[in-house]
């Protein structure tokens, strides 16, 4: 649950109620009747008005600071893979970072022969 006086962006408009997306407001009340969908009150200051909002509606600025920066960090890297034609960094972040694990399940699942006879030794034993 979000604090009052906390600025959150507006980043969509579930029940078409003519929020505008992309500006900032301040939540200002918490709606609490459980019979009503909106979860909280947010006044933007730019458009001088208070809106209902669902909280799927609205999104800290913290948050999309960092989903922006992580945005451009991807790029970076895919641009820097690019640039020096590495292609093992390339796939690891187009496949975003499957590669290492899935090599180490490989490479745990084989086992050398004789592993494998005591494992079915084992397992015939009990």
């Amino acid at each position: 649950m979000l604090r009052l006086g906390q600025k959150v962006y507006i980043v969509a408009d579930r029940f078409e109620q003519n929020l505008p997306v992309g500006d900032y407001g301040y939540i200002i009340a918490y709606d609490r009747n459980a019979d009503n969908v909106f979860d909280y009150v947010v006044r933007v200051p730019k458009i001088n008005k208070h809106f209902f909002v669902a909280a799927d509606d609205i999104e800290l600025e913290e948050v999309l600071i960092q989903q922006e920066v992580d945005r451009l960090e991807r790029e970076a890297l895919i641009d820097f893979a690019l640039a020096t034609k590495n292609e093992e960094l390339f796939r690891r972040i187009m496949n975003g970072d499957e590669e290492p694990e899935e090599a180490a399940e490989a490479a745990k699942d084989v086992m050398s022969q004789e592993d494998f006879i005591k494992q079915v030794n084992l397992k015939a034993w009990i």
